[in-house]
Protein backbone atom coordinates (compact mmCIF):
# COMPACT_ATOMS: atom_id res chain seq x y z
CA UNK A 1 0.00 0.00 0.00
CA UNK A 2 1.43 2.83 -1.14
CA UNK A 3 1.73 6.18 1.02
CA UNK A 4 -0.30 8.16 -1.75
CA UNK A 5 -3.54 6.30 -0.96
CA UNK A 6 -4.39 6.93 2.41
CA UNK A 7 -7.38 8.14 3.31
CA UNK A 8 -7.22 10.50 5.99
CA UNK A 9 -5.68 13.99 6.63
CA UNK A 10 -2.11 14.82 6.73
CA UNK A 11 -1.21 16.31 9.99
CA UNK A 12 -0.43 19.44 7.96
CA UNK A 13 -3.99 19.53 6.21
CA UNK A 14 -5.61 19.99 9.22
CA UNK A 15 -3.70 22.40 10.36
CA UNK A 16 -4.50 24.39 7.01
CA UNK A 17 -8.54 23.70 7.81
CA UNK A 18 -7.91 24.58 11.81
CA UNK A 19 -6.22 28.01 10.79
CA UNK A 20 -8.74 28.73 8.07
CA UNK A 21 -11.47 27.82 10.52
CA UNK A 22 -9.82 30.44 12.74
CA UNK A 23 -9.26 33.39 10.71
CA UNK A 24 -13.11 32.98 9.06
CA UNK A 25 -14.59 32.74 12.10
CA UNK A 26 -13.00 36.10 13.81
CA UNK A 27 -13.70 38.04 9.98
CA UNK A 28 -17.21 37.12 9.79
CA UNK A 29 -17.65 38.02 13.63
CA UNK A 30 -15.52 41.35 13.21
CA UNK A 31 -17.68 42.07 10.26
CA UNK A 32 -21.16 41.13 11.75
CA UNK A 33 -19.45 43.62 15.12
CA UNK A 34 -18.56 46.17 12.66
CA UNK A 35 -22.04 46.43 10.83
CA UNK A 36 -24.21 46.07 13.96
CA UNK A 37 -21.94 49.02 15.05
CA UNK A 38 -22.54 51.00 12.41
CA UNK A 39 -26.87 50.25 12.68
CA UNK A 40 -26.53 51.28 15.58
CA UNK A 41 -24.85 54.41 15.79
CA UNK A 42 -27.11 55.46 12.95
CA UNK A 43 -30.30 54.93 14.69
CA UNK A 44 -29.30 55.50 18.06
CA UNK A 45 -26.94 58.74 17.12
CA UNK A 46 -28.59 61.33 19.61
CA UNK A 47 -29.51 58.99 22.40
CA UNK A 48 -27.44 60.10 25.94
CA UNK A 49 -26.14 57.25 27.78
CA UNK A 50 -25.49 57.19 31.56
CA UNK A 51 -22.14 55.36 32.57
CA UNK A 52 -22.36 55.88 36.50
CA UNK A 53 -23.77 52.42 37.13
CA UNK A 54 -23.47 49.18 34.86
CA UNK A 55 -26.69 47.35 34.09
CA UNK A 56 -25.53 44.26 31.72
CA UNK A 57 -29.62 43.50 31.72
CA UNK A 58 -30.86 46.49 30.51
CA UNK A 59 -29.88 45.65 26.47
CA UNK A 60 -32.10 42.87 26.84
CA UNK A 61 -30.17 40.68 24.88
CA UNK A 62 -28.56 37.85 27.44
CA UNK A 63 -29.70 34.93 25.83
CA UNK A 64 -29.83 33.20 22.23
CA UNK A 65 -33.22 33.48 21.48
CA UNK A 66 -33.41 37.01 22.80
CA UNK A 67 -30.34 38.05 19.74
CA UNK A 68 -31.86 35.83 17.34
CA UNK A 69 -35.22 37.63 17.79
CA UNK A 70 -33.50 40.99 18.12
CA UNK A 71 -31.61 39.84 14.56
CA UNK A 72 -35.18 39.67 13.11
CA UNK A 73 -35.70 43.12 13.81
CA UNK A 74 -32.46 44.62 12.54
CA UNK A 75 -31.80 45.76 15.90
CA UNK A 76 -28.07 46.89 15.72
CA UNK A 77 -27.17 45.91 19.15
CA UNK A 78 -28.45 42.43 18.79
CA UNK A 79 -26.25 42.44 15.90
CA UNK A 80 -23.44 43.29 17.80
CA UNK A 81 -23.95 40.94 20.07
CA UNK A 82 -24.20 37.93 17.40
CA UNK A 83 -20.98 38.61 16.56
CA UNK A 84 -19.96 38.41 20.01
CA UNK A 85 -21.60 35.04 20.13
CA UNK A 86 -19.97 34.05 16.76
CA UNK A 87 -16.85 35.50 18.39
CA UNK A 88 -17.19 33.00 21.01
CA UNK A 89 -18.04 30.07 19.44
CA UNK A 90 -15.00 30.00 17.47
CA UNK A 91 -13.32 28.36 19.19
CA UNK A 92 -15.52 25.65 20.19
CA UNK A 93 -15.83 25.16 16.51
CA UNK A 94 -12.39 24.21 16.16
CA UNK A 95 -12.01 21.99 19.09
CA UNK A 96 -15.56 20.28 17.43
CA UNK A 97 -13.36 20.16 14.14
CA UNK A 98 -10.30 18.61 16.13
CA UNK A 99 -12.49 15.77 17.88
CA UNK A 100 -13.52 14.67 13.84
CA UNK A 101 -9.97 15.08 12.96
CA UNK A 102 -8.82 12.58 15.57
CA UNK A 103 -11.99 10.44 15.17
CA UNK A 104 -10.70 10.04 11.40
CA UNK A 105 -7.50 9.54 12.33
CA UNK A 106 -8.48 6.75 14.69
CA UNK A 107 -6.05 8.70 17.60
CA UNK A 108 -8.88 7.91 20.13
CA UNK A 109 -6.65 9.40 23.46
CA UNK A 110 -7.21 12.68 22.11
CA UNK A 111 -10.67 12.14 21.07
CA UNK A 112 -11.24 11.99 24.99
CA UNK A 113 -9.32 14.81 25.27
CA UNK A 114 -10.98 16.88 23.42
CA UNK A 115 -14.25 15.91 24.22
CA UNK A 116 -13.11 16.79 27.82
CA UNK A 117 -12.05 19.88 26.58
CA UNK A 118 -15.38 20.64 24.79
CA UNK A 119 -17.47 19.37 28.12
CA UNK A 120 -15.15 21.73 30.07
CA UNK A 121 -16.06 24.69 27.88
CA UNK A 122 -19.36 24.34 27.47
CA UNK A 123 -20.08 23.63 31.09
CA UNK A 124 -18.56 26.97 31.83
CA UNK A 125 -20.76 29.07 29.26
CA UNK A 126 -23.69 27.81 31.20
CA UNK A 127 -25.44 29.51 33.64
CA UNK A 128 -24.38 26.66 36.37
CA UNK A 129 -21.17 28.89 37.42
CA UNK A 130 -22.82 31.85 38.00
CA UNK A 131 -24.53 32.22 41.05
Amino acid sequence: MSKGNKNFFADKDIQIILGTLLRVGVIASMSVVLIGGLIYLFFNHNQVVDYKEFNPGRSGYSSIAAILHGLTKMDGAAIVQFGTVLLIFTPIARVVFSVFSFLIERDYLYVVIGLFVLCIILYSLSDKLVG
